[in-house]
């Protein structure tokens, strides 16, 4: 069961990122700290999720692009501050973008772009909220690794399997593609780089979700409050054995 005492979900504003922060303060559980990130928290897109931070002790928004490191540092600044010394026990890397395109259309520029949001920003995020997962680590008498210790959650998508290539009749979605499966590779990377910290990191597809990307060509199969349900039962089951690994919102094994 997920017993995280702070949390930060980037990309919190809609979609997944917005059903992440409800689900979490609807917990009988709730973590103490829920820091929601977005883009543009002034903005009318973030006004749902200004509604549920008003309504709800503990959640706290910030500004964070994940394309503009300063952004990150700043925010980084803010929660260490509001922490005030105790560490982050869950990351959810969700902010991502796509960009529609062929492989015949895919433009250097699209491609440059996504992949600064979706894979650079993912790992600058993780990098400036290192040492409070590190902290996390330290202060906890658990021992191996669990999402409720210090965990990176990288959102990923089976659309950037390589073995599988979800929907691929659907939309090439070059850039989003490569993005996901670059970020898998990171993921690999940073639950071996942190393994020695007990930090536990994995890749996540939360299915093909009914939010504004996923009902791009036709409507997704999977209601956003379902998938975000299972993921947090998901989060709540991972041990040391799965960090590195690359799972539905079941928790069921996807190939790389």
């Amino acid at each position: 069961m997920l017993n995280a005492r702070s949390v930060l979900v980037t990309g919190s504003n809609r979609g997944i990122g917005l059903e992440l922060i409800r689900q979490l303060v609807g917990k009988s559980n709730r973590p103490e700290w829920v820091f929601a990130t977005c883009r543009d928290p002034e903005g009318p897109r973030a006004q749902d999720l200004k509604n549920l931070a008003a309504k709800h002790q503990g959640v706290k928004i910030l500004q964070m692009d994940t394309s503009d490191p300063s952004s990150i540092k700043a925010a980084a600044t803010k929660v260490t501050e509001k922490l005030q010394g105790i560490g982050l026990n869950l990351l959810i890397n969700n902010a991502a973008i796509v960009r529609p395109g062929t492989l015949e259309s895919e433009t250097a520029e699209d491609m440059a772009e996504v992949y600064k949001t979706n894979l650079i920003g993912s790992m600058l995020v993780t990098q400036a909220f290192l040492p409070l997962l590190r902290k996390s680590c330290q202060e906890s008498p658990q021992k191996g690794m669990s999402c409720s210790k210090a965990a990176i959650v990288n959102m990923s998508s089976e659309a950037g399997s390589i073995t599988n290539l979800l929907a691929w009749k659907l939309g090439h979605v070059i850039n989003y593609r490569c993005s996901k499966a670059a970020l898998n590779m990171l993921t690999r990377c940073q639950a071996l780089g942190f393994a020695e910290d007990k930090i536990l990191s994995i890749a996540l597809h939360p299915g093909w979700v009914q939010t504004d990307m996923g009902n791009t060509a036709v409507k997704a199969p999977l209601p956003v409050d379902a998938s975000v349900g299972a993921i947090l039962s998901t989060l709540g089951r991972l041990t040391e054995k799965d960090s590195g690994t690359f799972v539905n919102w079941e928790g069921a094994a996807i190939p790389w």
